[in-house]
């Protein structure tokens, strides 16, 4: 039987479980040495993902939707099971849950369509701590259809100042676009209070889930949102898919995001008719082997105990923090009290750069750079930082191995 996280556990009584389910994970039998601290750039994936894919090669290759021979009807078949239990991982109908190739798409997505509704005088809420994905999207819209955007500031604990998003939500904001957790801060975001405050206001909101979907179960009827983004890579499964949530009002109010096989119903000289939900935004061949690795990867994480993983993962970092805090030189951004597996750092005299290389020496992998989230580095007053990110595998000889590490970085960079 698979190991499973506990909620309220010790930290030790989980990372066995993280430590049995390391064997899963056919990397970790290439490199045993390897400490992968690098999930939330993206997680390894299990066998499991790995064969479904493999599978659907060996047996089910076939283009979806219009096949009349039975290795295509069965590809489809896989495809559109695929989409049904991706549907209710986020708790969802199949008809609100759209593939794309990632959270990246997702938000282009909204931002090419409904944003092309908005013009000048409105206004769109973003907060300082978003990655590039759910920031540049809507500067676009802002230079094409000259909307505002307006800000959230961080607080130097890494945390929203809910008090100022009270003050810019108004009569001219027509959406609000945050993240649920900082790539960089770990900070686990409000979403609920953001969310509620936005219906009051009658705001739509669209929440990127990227860090949140591998770490926490989702379930957008509860959460409120109109649109929810999230990549399939990091939650243990395949590159190059994701999921578009949006509620079947939203969605089916919004014209097609690019045109092609798939997204029509019908086309004439004179024009075309989109297809109905969700499929009028799936132009062209689909991700369809990553939908089924998708579907694993989904399955994969509840068998786990997803409603335990971020709280293990949460240990982790608070592990990590306390382990290195003391070291001469060592800056962690952000205090949040509530936090994910993620820890951001910066050691005083070296580049985050050169942190990465000499950690990675001892066969350690963390992230380095600004981390897609530039405006809240210069929040920071820094160039770059360092960042330790956890998953299912991590255990405390990990961090521990890290913390050991990283505290003789000072002498020798």
């Amino acid at each position: 039987m698979r190991p499973q996280f506990v909620a309220h556990a010790p930290v030790e009584e989980n990372s066995s479980a993280a430590g049995a389910l390391k064997n899963e994970f056919p990397l970790f039998g290439e490199r045993p040495e390897l400490i992968y601290l690098d999930n939330a750039a993206t997680a390894q994936k299990p066998l499991s993902v790995l064969d479904a894919e493999r599978d659907f090669y060996l047996k089910s290759c076939a283009n979806v939707h219009r096949a009349i021979h039975s290795i295509g009807e069965e590809a489809t078949a896989r495809y559109e099971q695929a989409r049904r239990r991706l549907a209710r991982f986020i708790g969802a109908r199949p008809v609100e849950t759209v593939f794309t190739h990632g959270t990246t798409e997702s938000i282009n997505l909204v931002a090419r369509t409904y944003g092309e509704t908005l013009g000048p005088g409105d206004e769109i809420i973003l907060s300082v701590m978003e990655h590039h994905a759910n920031m540049v999207p809507w500067q676009q819209l802002a230079e094409r259809r000259g909307v505002a955007l307006k800000f959230i500031p961080v607080s130097e604990e890494g945390e929203l100042d809910m008090a100022e998003y009270g003050r810019l939500l108004g009569p001219k904001t027509r959406l609000v676009a945050v993240t649920m957790i900082s790539n960089v801060l770990g900070t686990i975001n409000p979403v609920e209070k953001i969310v509620g405050a936005a219906h009051a206001a009658g705001v739509p909101v669209l929440l990127d889930a990227a860090q949140a979907a591998p770490s926490m179960p989702l379930d957008v009827k509860a959460l409120g949102a109109d649109f929810l983004a999230f990549s399939g890579h990091k939650m243990y499964g395949p590159f190059g898919i994701g999921i578009l949530y949006g509620t079947e009002r939203m969605l089916d109010a919004l014209p097609p995001f690019m045109g092609g096989g798939d997204m029509i119903s019908e086309v004439r000289l004179e024009g075309f008719s989109a297809n109905e939900l969700p499929y009028k935004f799936e132009a062209g061949t689909p991700p369809i082997s990553q939908a089924v690795g998708l579907e694993a990867a989904a399955d994969w994480l509840s068998s786990v105990g997803l409603d335990a993983l971020g709280e293990y993962e949460s240990a982790l970092a608070q592990r990590f923090m306390e382990g290195i805090k003391g070291i001469p030189g060592i800056r962690i951004l952000g205090s949040a009290a509530r936090r994910a597996g993620i820890v951001a750092f910066t050691l005083e005299g070296a580049h985050a750069h050169d942190v990465a290389a000499y950690l990675d020496r001892f066969h350690i992998a963390v992230r380095a750079g600004h981390h897609c989230a530039h405006p809240l580095a210069r929040r920071y007053g820094i160039v770059s930082s360092a960042r330790a990110s956890f998953g299912t595998y991590n255990t405390c000889e990990d961090v521990d191995t890290a913390i050991r590490v990283l505290s003789r970085a000072g002498e020798a960079l």
